[in-house]
């Protein structure tokens, strides 16, 4: 936090606002890079108790500790008496305007390097034991590199402490797990994985899978399409906080919705959506499955929707992801630079 960063960056435009935070485009004067600055405003002490400070002291923790192609950088922090300003990666867009601009066609390729890209950083938040807990489209940046970057930290958390205890007011509520709406406090890196499956539908569907409209509903909901959770398969649902039995009609399945998908795109779905979050999928195992390995094989991130014409004529000397695809193992391909692909 070095006081003469202030005069770093020069601003460009303003971006947008929220009710605690201004987000500008502006340029790195050292770099010349184009970044974007997270203006946070410092609270008063009422506000801080609804722990407004507290998610982005929380935030900056975090991306201090983190790096990676597909998660957000944070370049800098510079603190002022009155705000701190967090300097990230610009990103021209983000997951959720793709998904709603039906001018955009998504090919089954283009889907899988998205949810290839959104596994790899979620994988590496994993393995340094975060859980993001608030996965959904608009929270997964795009530049115009068709680069996915994972963002908004102010939920996340270190997990791994046997003994600890978790709220479960977490992930916005239409990519919120049932153990989540049950009420639970011990949990996983089954809730962002759930979250997963729930981004993978919205990109066929071109809408969100399971828009619930109070908690109640959003169990209904994911009951039609997926029935209702046996204690067979699920024992520990029952001593959940919140349980409450409920006899949901199963009017639809993942076929019958995502009627176009392929076998394997459906078999990867119903791992991230199994009931009991012991048995689904981790992110490695995601990385893992049958779903990456079949064809249409991932595009590679130049023909992504958006990407810029410059950006097509720098990847036209990297190589076709079907080769990278078929070069060797997960733990191999995991560490690839997505520019030289």
């Amino acid at each position: 936090m070095a006081p003469q960063n202030h005069k770093r960056y020069e601003k460009i435009k303003h971006l947008g606002e929220g009710q605690f935070a201004h987000v500008y485009q502006a340029r790195d004067t050292i770099t010349g890079d184009v970044v974007a600055i997270k203006k946070i405003k410092l609270v008063s002490g009422r506000e801080m108790e609804d722990g407004v400070d507290r998610s982005a002291i929380r935030e900056i923790k975090l991306l201090r500790e983190i790096e990676h192609e597909n998660v957000i950088w944070l370049r800098d922090v510079i603190g002022h008496r009155k705000n701190i300003q967090l300097v990230m990666d610009f990103m021209e867009t983000d997951l959720e305007v793709l998904i709603r601009n039906h001018d955009v066609t998504l090919t089954s390729g283009h889907v899988k390097n998205i949810m290839l890209q959104l596994l790899l950083g979620l994988e590496h938040l994993h393995i340094n034991w975060i859980l993001h807990r608030d996965l959904k489209p608009n929270n997964l940046l795009m530049n115009s590199a068709g680069r996915l970057k994972i963002t908004d930290f102010g939920l996340a958390r270190y997990f791994g402490s046997p003994n600890r205890e978790y709220t479960h007011m977490v992930v916005t509520r239409w990519y919120r797990s049932p153990e989540l709406i049950f009420g639970a406090r011990g949990y996983g890196t089954g809730i962002d994985i759930w979250a997963v499956g729930c981004i993978l539908g919205e990109l066929f569907l071109r809408k969100p899978v399971f828009p619930g409209e109070s908690d109640i509903d959003q169990l209904v909901k994911i009951f039609n399409v997926l029935g209702t959770p046996k204690e067979e398969t699920w024992p520990d649902m029952k001593a959940l906080p919140s349980y409450m039995e409920m006899k949901a009609d199963q009017n639809f399945t993942l076929r019958t919705v995502f009627s176009a998908a392929s076998e394997d795109s459906l078999e990867f779905m119903q791992k991230c959506f199994e009931f009991n979050p012991c048995q689904r999928f981790t992110a490695t195992t995601a990385l893992q499955s049958p779903y990456f390995r079949s064809e249409p094989f991932p595009s590679h991130d130049s023909d992504l929707p958006g990407v810029s014409s410059v950006e097509k004529l720098n990847a036209l000397k990297r190589k076709p992801m079907r080769e990278i695809m078929e070069e060797g193992p997960i733990p191999v391909r995991r560490k690839l630079d997505f520019d030289n692909i």
